[in-house]
This record gives structure tokens, sequence and C-alpha cells, in this order.
């Protein structure tokens, strides 16, 4: 359908009211596909698709259905309107499923009744007559339709009236004086054809069989039952196809309503306005609306929790605090620390570099409880509900449908997404090489100091020893050793912890952004795609019935 509409809008659309209008039906139409009733969607795009196809078509022809029920005097009206016998009137009609074309004007009327479906057999041309009559040249452009009868016991020509009333720019229906309230004509066409009053006129035929008392409050009961059909303005035309009654009044009509060229234009808009009220119906008039960065935050941030970031973070920071802790303290106590378990080891989280290596060696995110499970569910479901609150139930429905279509993969996809993060928590700070070097150098000045000083106690020689700030250097060695040490040790618990939280944010961050795309991917782009076509949908229906 949207190349149908790209076609029409380049050969006859372009800056037109009725393009417009039919191109924004086309995009409602589309928006709606899958989320409406399919059978409403399907007359939508019918509408658009007969719509383009006729503008396509002849612009200086106007096809007039003239129908009526068996009786009503439609052939004979036919005939008086075309100035010739076409079509058999009464128990000489034949019987046939095809209707019958009188055309004014032949320049690209051919395609027009290809399209129109009428056979060369049943279509005469009025430029061909030897007519002189001054309403053949005012009739100009006019392709009369004598349709066949609608109550007909024939299915075939119920079906010709139906698809010709779908594609006919306006309509003459002839009413009979003594079945015009027959619901047939009135259920079936009229009051289905609300939207279509301005193309529309009503006879009332065979006037001259009622009194003339009795005309007027006849025609009257006809307008009161077309005001029933919810067509109040419908004009009502007495004739009398036989004597001619009023006959010149429906010419005149027919010949008004072509020269101002807008009777094609109409039908198509009011096929559109129908189309689009009934679209408009059934997805509701709620305002259009989207995702907002907050409703994904807090997405995320339930997502993150079920898929157990918390904990990974925590674990990242006090396995840095261990690592780093280890590195950085005085080498004589620390080596106690090994015997403590790497936080992240006990989670089975990979690290670093090695984690591409692990991943098919059984490591694992925590595996989340049924309680954060039932988390990660009860917040997808929760964010349907928020942005499909006040839609109309077949929308609201698409929503929650593609929000959760996909719930099942969550988790996987989660853990998948989060072994995939690179925590980066194996690797030491720069700093933390240097003090480790420094602590081993305090460790072996202190050893120096210890086995120089025990050597000279046991040669005897401890006052030859050479001294600084009168304290023997051996000692001074010892006693610094240990001390910086422990000291160094204690005052880089501070960078350790700095380090330790730097790494465990940068470890959030990474892990909430794999979240995200998760989230993205699963719950907010099908959310955020139900949303668009409601939005494209609204906004078509707003253009095609500006």
């Amino acid at each position: 359908m949207t190349s149908l509409l790209e076609g029409a809008k380049k050969l006859v659309t372009r800056g037109t009211d009725t393009g417009a209008r039919l191109e924004g039906l086309g995009v409602a139409a589309e928006a709606a596909r899958g989320r409406l009733d399919d059978e409403l969607v399907d007359r939508a795009a019918t509408v658009v698709e007969r719509g383009t196809s006729r503008l396509r078509l002849s612009a200086h022809h106007t096809v007039v259905g003239i129908a009526g029920a068996t009786g009503s005097g439609k052939s004979s009206t036919f005939n008086a309107l075309t100035g010739l016998e076409l079509s058999a009137v009464g128990v000489r009609r034949p019987t046939t499923s095809w209707a019958t074309a009188c055309v004014w004007g032949t320049e690209g009327a051919g395609e027009l009744l290809e399209w129109l479906g009428i056979p060369p057999r049943h279509q005469t041309t009025r430029d061909s007559m030897l007519d002189t009559r001054r309403e053949s040249n005012a009739l100009e452009g006019v392709v009369l339709l004598d349709l066949p009868d609608h109550d007909s016991t024939e299915v075939a020509h119920h079906l010709e009236v139906d698809r010709l009333v779908a594609l006919a720019d306006m309509f003459v229906w002839v009413l009979d004086p003594q079945k015009y309230a027959d619901a047939a004509i009135h259920d079936r066409y009229l009051a289905p054809l609300r939207t279509h009053a301005d193309v529309m006129v009503v006879v009332l035929n065979h006037i001259d069989t009622v009194p003339e008392d009795r005309r007027d409050a006849m025609v009257d009961d006809v307008r009161r039952l077309l005001a029933a059909d919810g067509i109040p303005d419908v004009p009502v035309m007495p004739v009398s196809a036989r004597h001619g009654i009023g006959i010149d009044r429906l010419r005149s009509e027919i010949e008004q309503r072509v020269a101002d060229k807008r009777m094609t234009a109409g039908r198509i808009e009011a096929d559109v306005r129908a189309a689009a009220a009934e679209l408009r119906a059934a997805a509701g008039d709620a305002p259009t609306r989207a995702l907002s960065e907050e409703r994904v935050a807090a997405l995320e941030s339930a997502l993150a929790r079920g898929a157990g970031v918390p904990a990974i973070v925590e674990a990242v920071e006090r396995s840095t605090r261990w690592r780093a802790g280890r590195a950085t303290g005085w080498p004589l106590v620390s080596w106690v620390g090994r015997f403590r378990p790497d936080p992240l080891k006990k989670l089975e989280i990979d690290l670093g570099a090695d984690s591409k290596a692990l991943r098919g060696q059984g490591g694992s995110t925590p595996q989340a409880t049924a309680v954060q499970r039932a988390t990660i569910d009860a917040e997808v479901r929760s964010l349907a509900d928020d942005v499909s609150e006040g839609l109309a139930p077949p929308f609201a429905e698409s929503v929650r449908r593609a929000s959760t279509a996909r719930l099942p993969e969550v988790g996987d996809r989660l853990d998948d997404a989060l072994r995939a993060v690179d925590l980066d928590a194996e690797r030491l700070p720069v700093w933390a090489g240097g003090v480790r070097v420094l602590q081993w150098l305090l460790v072996l000045a202190a050893l120096v100091g210890g086995a120089w000083s025990i050597a000279a106690m046991v040669s005897g020689g401890l006052g030859d020893l050479p001294r600084v700030a009168g304290i023997a250097l051996p000692l001074v060695l010892l006693g610094g050793g240990v001390l910086l040490g422990v000291l160094l040790g204690l005052v880089c618990r501070g960078l350790v912890s700095a380090t330790a939280r730097s790494r465990a944010s940068a470890a959030d961050t990474r892990l909430r952004a794999a979240v995200s795309e998760v989230a993205a991917e699963l719950v907010v782009a099908p959310v955020q795609a139900e949303l668009t076509a409601y939005t494209a949908l609204r906004t078509g229906l707003d253009r095609a019935l500006a």
C-alpha cells in the first residue's frame, strides 16, 4: 500500500487536500495493522487503494450511479436523463449483472470505464449520437450508470450494485411511492452512507401516481426517513420519468454538481472520513505518549537489581580492597590475607583479561533468586501498564504483548551480557606496584639491619658501628624498616579504599550499560514501537479528518 500511496502522490495528489487525507488514512491503516481488527483495517486500506486509483484516472469525468429497487423507475429515469432508450424497462429488462453506462465526453473515459468494469457492449457514448440538444453539452464529463436492481433475487445483481456503489462519485437513489420506506435500501445503503450526503440525491419517482394534495406530505415523509438514516440534508426531488415531471430539475442538479468538479474528490473524502472515523472509534482518543527517560531508568534499575548487579559491584569493591591491600600492606603480615578467598572468585565472576578464557569453564554471574526474577517480571508489566493507561483496549493489549513477548529471554540475556563485561578487577593500580617494591625494600633494610646488629653483638663490635643521630646504623635500618613499612601500609589504606570505590563505580557503569542494552532490545524498543505506531495512527487520522 505504501508504494501505491507514493505513486498516487507523484501523479495526482501532491499538494491537494484529498491527497493529504488519503495519505493520512494510509499511514493510519499501516499503523493499525496487527493492532486493530483486521477487517476494519482492510476496509480503510481498500479506501486508500480505491481513492488513489480513482485519482489516477480522468478528473474531467464524474461517475453518477442511478440505483433503486425493482419497479422504482430507475431505468426510466436513466433513459429520461440521457434522452435515449438505452435501458430496457419493466418486464422487458434483460436479466444481467452488468450496469449500463452513458458517457458525455469520450476523452479519458476509456480507462475510467475499464476501471469501473463496464464491458464495451454496455457502453454508449453520447458524443456519437446525432443530437443537438443543449443539455448534451451541459452534461459534458458525466458517466451515467444504470445499476442493476438492488433488491433483485439474483445474487450477482447485489454484488454488482455493491461494487459500483463503492466506485461511483455521485449517487441518485430512485425510490417508489409504494415502497420508499423499504428497509432494504435504508439499512443496506442509505444509513451506512450517512457520511456521503454531499454526493447524494434522492428521487421520488412515479410522483404522477400520487394525488397532488398528498405529494408534499409524501416528500416530507421521505425526508423524515432520511433524517432517521442520518442524512437530513440530502435533496429529495419528486419526478415522473414517464411524463418528464421534475427531470429538468434533476438534470440541472447533476449539471451543477458536475460543473464544480468536486464530486470525485467529495466522494473520496467522504470515504476517507468514514473509514477514519471507524479507526478512531476503535483506537480511542487517548493522547499520544512515549517512554520517558525516568521510566526507562526505573526499568533498567529494576533489571539491574534482578540480575544481581549490586552484588557484583560490591564484590568488585571488596576484591579490589583485598588485592590492593595485600599488595600495599606490610609484607610480613599481609601474607595472612592469602588465606581469605577473593570475593569475586566466590561469585565465580570472570576477571579482567581472563574473562574470555573462563567464560566457557562454568564462570557465571550470581544466579537470580525467584524473588529477583519476580521483580523483573513485575517491573516490566508495571511499565506496560503505566504507558498504556488510558489507551483503547486494542492498543493497550498490543503494548502489554510487546513488553512481555520476550520476557522469558530477559534472564538469560542479562546473564550473558553481564558475563561479557570486563570488570577490570584483577589489575593492580600502578601506584600499588610501586608501594609493593618500596615495602620489600623496607623489609630488606630491616633484615639487613637486624643481621648486622646480630653480627656486631656476636663479634663484640657494637661500639664500633656507625651512628645516625647517636643511634647505631643497624638499629636505624631495623627499626626504620619495620616502622616505615607499617606506617606506609596504614597510609595506603586510604588510597586502597579510593581505588576500590573507583573500580566499583566503573564496574557499575559498565554492568548497567550492559543491562540497558538488554532492556532496550527486549522491552523498551518493542514498547516504544507500539507507542510510535499509536502516534502515527493518531497523526494519520488527524490528517484524514482535517
